[in-house]
Formats: C-alpha cells, sequence, structure tokens
C-alpha cells in the first residue's frame, strides 16, 4: 500500500461515514455529549458482547444469538461517533485520542478472550490474535512518533476487523443450527465444524498482511524523507 492508495481509502471511508453518521453526530453534538462519554459506551459494549461470547451465545437458537454481534456493531458505531463528535466540537485532545485508543486496544483483548473462554479460539491461536492486533496499533503509534501519516494504512483496521468478527459470529450461528436441524446434510457438519476455523485462520492471516503493510509503508515513507534531507 502507497501513500496516495492510502489517503483514497480515507477518503472513501469519509464519504462513507458521513452519509450515515451525519444526522446523529449533530444530535449528540447538540446535546453536548462528551466524547469521553461516548468511547466509555463503546468499551461497555465490546464487554458485554465479549461476556456473551464466552458463554456460547454463538450456539444459542437463533433468535438469542443477536445479542453479541449487534453489541460489536454498536461498539464500532460508538467508536467512529467519539472521534467525529470530539472533531465537531473542537474537543479532540491528545488525552481523548490516549484514552480511545486503549479503550480499542482493552475491547479488542475482551472479546478474542471472549472466543477463547467460549470455545471458539485455541487459547494459542487466541494469544497469537492478541499479539498481532496489538502490534498492528504498535506500528501505527511508532509511526506517527516519526511523523509518518499512518491513517488508511493497512487492510485491517479496527473498523475492519469488528467487521469482519461480527459477520463470522453471525454465519458462525446460522451454520451450527442448521446443522442441528439438517443433521444428515454432511455439507453442512463439515461446515460447522470448521468454518469458524477456516475464516478466524484468514482473518490471523490479514493481520500478519495488515502489520507487513504498514512497516513497508513506514519504512519507505521514512527512507523518503531521509533522502529529502540529504
Amino acid at each position: 500500500m502507497n501513500g496516495l492508495e492510502a489517503k483514497n481509502k480515507r477518503e472513501r471511508q469519509r464519504e462513507t461515514l458521513e452519509k450515515f453518521i451525519d444526522s446523529p453526530v449533530d444530535f449528540l453534538v447538540r446535546h453536548n455529549i462528551n466524547p469521553n462519554l461516548l468511547s466509555y459506551i463503546g468499551f461497555f459494549c465490546s464487554l458485554l458482547a465479549a461476556f456473551f461470547i464466552a458463554i456460547g451465545a454463538t450456539h444459542f437458537p437463533v433468535w438469542f444469538a443477536w445479542p453479541a454481534p449487534f453489541l460489536i456493531f454498536w461498539s464500532g458505531v460508538f467508536d467512529v461517533f467519539d472521534g467525529e463528535v470530539a472533531r465537531r466540537k473542537g474537543e479532540e485532545t491528545q488525552a481523548g485520542a490516549f484514552l480511545d485508543s486503549n479503550l480499542d486496544r482493552l475491547s479488542d483483548v475482551a472479546l478474542i478472550l471472549g472466543m477463547i473462554y467460549g470455545n471458539l479460539l485455541d487459547f494459542l491461536l487466541g494469544f497469537i490474535i492478541i499479539f498481532l492486533i496489538i502490534m498492528i496499533s504498535y506500528t501505527r503509534s511508532r509511526a506517527e512518533n516519526e511523523e509518518v501519516d499512518m491513517k488508511g494504512v493497512g487492510l485491517m483496521e479496527r473498523a475492519e476487523r469488528l467487521v469482519y468478527i461480527m459477520f463470522i459470529l453471525s454465519f458462525e450461528n446460522w451454520i451450527y443450527f442448521l446443522s442441528i436441524i439438517f443433521i444428515k446434510n454432511l455439507i453442512l457438519l463439515f461446515l460447522a465444524e470448521y468454518f469458524f476455523l477456516f475464516f478466524i485462520l484468514v482473518f490471523t492471516g490479514l493481520l500478519i498482511l495488515t502489520i507487513i503493510q504498514r512497516v513497508v509503508f513506514t519504512f519507505k515513507a521514512l527512507r523518503k524523507s531521509e533522502v529529502k534531507v540529504e
């Protein structure tokens, strides 16, 4: 990923967001809602989602399995709201960004731990995913310390990760119960056994790819700046 691709990705994200969040963000701004409060609400949604995953909600009957993906969706929504409200109110601060970043990492870890406890993930694979997510965040933080603009760099930023997890949890539930209803269907039985594992391995690969993209992007940007200085 080069600088132009990252810029285009940011612009597409901004255009999409403005279509859907303009009215609710205006409502929050008019009612003087504190951006940090929105960060905490998003964090609480993630904790609740992790709890439902941990107790096996993914394998509840379909009509009881919706809380986990629903709460993950709202966690992502509030993660968008807090930054946008802060920007429109002119309250973007380093303290707020620090709080938001740390709550995001805690949310990510809580979701993966929920999957481990809920027997969706082997603990070793779960901790590898936690490590990769933290490394994605670290590479951005370290690059931005060197004044490299990392917005939009990498395939699996936090929004993409939440969407991916939300959908695989939803599909896992449907496949699991269809395999129970049509118990003799070998394809459904095979999918029920390996669907989540396959897509979580794909997820792991995409996380590794994101780290590589960020490292390469940062290295190129730093080398370019060094050439300009020379």
